[in-house]
């Protein structure tokens, strides 16, 4: 979709009823009406910041500025040969807000609603917060378990529940009782609950369909949501504090070459830009480095969470249970575990997440995953029921010690961006909107205190974090996920995070480091024992390209590979021999495969299914050379989940 469209589409959609007659501002929230299209003047600014001019908003010249790009940028393009024409030669639309916010999961969208909410309080209608996601949809990129601490909610939508508000969350089943198992290949042994599990007052949720009915609640407040933008790059001023961010172009053929549909990106230049862009943002790893945000933190370490939602039949069917499990199908020397939650009608959630240090390269997450499931304790609950949905990414598992500086001149790193999942209580949404709230406290005041033409720095966001219940919360089980880097392994760790959860509860002088990063710790392939994974049936289990289509995912195929390798045949004789075909088996989307070319001299061919992509991040942090850089492709592509 070009740019005018998608611009057009998000104005559309925000219009309100069709029988509207007036643009309408309304304590910030702008609409617009078809009858009147041809009779709206831009409105004023407000005054209240006079040295620096600034455009209105106004949707129909929005639209009119994209429409108008488009087709001085298709002109040019005619105009020239294909080899002679550079796309930098066009200068990109350009709009100015107070505030951008890069990514639209939970944390970006309680920062935009915390702002409006303070800027309607003041009565400041013109204070502009726009907010950018990559996905076509609000919530289409987002899967988690989930079971969320609703702590972040209540803080920011109090009534976000209550059976008299019209627009409340629907989708949210009332957490019932815990279980905890150790599981062998055949059986399943009682293992008492750790205190952090506990999850008393909880709601189980579909964590996109809960991201999609806060971005509901941020347009009525007056956030300007925009899903289908896909920020590809930082702006930065001259001063080196951040700008903004631009889109990236669209209509590059797969050559690198532009096309006849052709369209520059736009710019977003904002006071301060809050990057949400949840597990290993492609834009967060930017400023981490530029900012050398890790100077005081250890590195952050992952884990890949692979899921399924299935729909069970009603007999076996056990509303708010929640079942989580350790030990097998995973190796002793590799952290994960497993979780099966009953939720809205007939509806289990089931996953595991395996940690990314894990050391054998032969080990494939989706084949654990998918070996798991056939184990009695959850064959049980499967078994005459329909798998439904499928999805897979990256999770933060560095806690405390990994958290970097989340301030920099310009901007802010909110939610995952910056690490605050809390892996023992297997949770992080109330930690990411606690945090997206901090930011957005820390830019209102930020913002009062400085004139237009100053670099902002989010002094407080850092004060207020580390006086947060995120600090003391993280801090207190800083220890548990290192613990298991001990000699012993997984019953080493074990037995120190029960100590650490039951009665240390982090009050110790010390804090365990995290060893390696999670690539460096794949091990020759010639080291390992090769695992062969069943043939799935079907039923239980499934092939991966069967996942995929589940995932709704679709990427348009005439475009440059989002998945950046510089020299595919130097990856190839660089990481093939050592790791035999590695990234084929870390990948929970069939990505990446080599296959048989007797004209290479490894005898394979490296071979990117860009396509496939779920936007999981995998690859780029399980690369061994780190030669896989995952970047954005064109907005609104990618998968479309659905009730993870």
């Amino acid at each position: 979709m070009s740019t005018s469209a998608r611009i057009t589409s998000c104005l559309y959609r925000r219009a309100g009823s069709a029988g509207t007659t007036s643009v309408q501002t309304t304590r910030g929230l702008r609409t617009l009406s078809t009858p009147t299209l041809n009779n709206i003047s831009p409105a004023s600014r407000s005054t209240r910041r006079p040295k620096v001019a600034r455009q209105s908003y106004n949707p129909l010249l929005r639209t009119r500025q994209a429409a108008a790009l488009s087709t001085t940028t298709q002109r040019r393009f005619a105009d020239v040969a294909d080899d002679a024409f550079d796309p930098n030669s066009i200068e990109r639309e350009s709009d100015e807000v107070d505030v951008c916010i890069v990514g639209g999961g939970p944390a970006g969208l309680a920062a935009a609603i915390r702002l409006k909410q303070l800027a309607n309080e003041a009565g400041n209608d013109e204070f502009r917060v726009l907010l950018l996601e990559k996905a076509g949809e609000i919530g289409a990129h987002t899967l988690s378990g989930a079971v969320i601490e609703p702590s972040g909610i209540k803080e920011l939508i109090p009534d976000w529940l209550d059976e008299e508000n019209p627009n409340r969350f629907t989708g949210a089943t009332p957490a019932g009782g815990d279980t905890m198992r150790f599981l062998t290949e055949k059986r399943a042994f009682w293992v008492p609950t750790p205190p952090q599990m506990h999850n008393k007052g909880n709601y189980i949720v579909s964590l996109s369909e809960f991201t999609k009915w806060l971005g509901e609640r941020a347009e009525e407040v007056g956030v300007e949501v925009y899903p289908g933008f896909a920020a590809s790059e930082v702006l930065y001023k001259p001063d080196g504090s951040v700008k903004g961010v631009a889109t990236n172009d669209l209509g590059i053929g797969r050559n690198g070459k532009p096309t006849d549909r052709f369209e520059r990106g736009m710019e977003f230049h904002a006071r301060v830009t809050l990057f949400g862009e949840g597990c290993h943002g492609s834009l967060s790893k930017q400023v981490i480095k530029k900012f050398d945000l890790r100077r005081d933190s250890q590195p952050q370490t992952y884990g890949l969470g692979v899921k399924e939602v299935w729909e069970i039949q009603p007999e076996k069917f056990k509303k708010g249970e929640i079942f989580h499990s350790m030990g097998y199908p995973l190796p002793a020397n590799t952290y994960g575990g497993a979780w099966m939650y009953h939720f809205g009608d007939n509806l289990v959630s089931i996953g595991l997440v395996t940690a990314l240090d894990y050391p054998n390269p032969w080990l494939s997450p989706y084949g654990e995953f998918q070996k798991m499931k056939q184990h009695p304790f959850y064959r049980h609950f499967l078994e005459g029921g329909k798998c439904i949905s499928y999805g897979a990414r990256a999770l933060i598992e560095g806690g405390f010690q990994s958290i970097p500086k989340v301030a920099f001149p310009g901007g802010a790193l909110i939610g995952d961006s910056a690490g605050f999942v809390n892996v023992p209580k297997v949770k992080g949404t109330h930690n990411a909107m606690k945090s997206g709230t901090l930011a957005a406290n820390a830019a209102w005041d930020a913002l009062q205190d400085t004139n237009d033409s100053g670099s902002v720095f989010l002094y407080s966001y850092e004060d207020s974090l580390r006086n947060s219940s995120i600090w003391k919360e993280l801090k207190e089980v800083r220890n548990m996920r290192p613990s298991f880097h001990s000699p012993l392994g997984l019953y080493g760790g074990i037995m120190y995070s029960g100590i650490d959860a039951f009665l240390l509860k982090g009050r110790v002088p010390w804090t365990f480091k995290h060893k390696v990063l999670d690539h460096e710790a794949t091990k020759p392939a010639d080291e390992c024992e090769k695992i062969e994974y069943p043939k799935p049936d079907g039923k239980i289990t499934f092939d991966i390209l069967t996942s995929v289509s589940r995932t709704g995912t679709n990427h348009e195929e005439d475009q440059p590979v989002h998945l950046q390798v510089k020299d595919w045949d130097q990856h190839t004789k660089e990481t093939y021999p050592k790791y035999k075909g590695v990234e084929n088996r870390f990948c929970p989307a069939g990505v990446y495969e080599y296959v048989e070319d007797a004209t290479k001299e490894e005898g394979v061919r490296f071979q990117i299914n860009a396509q496939n992509c779920i936007h999981c991040k995998t690859c780029d942090i399980k690369a061994p050379n780190q030669d896989i850089n995952w970047q954005v492709p064109q907005g609104g592509e990618g998968p479309k989940y659905y009730m993870t």
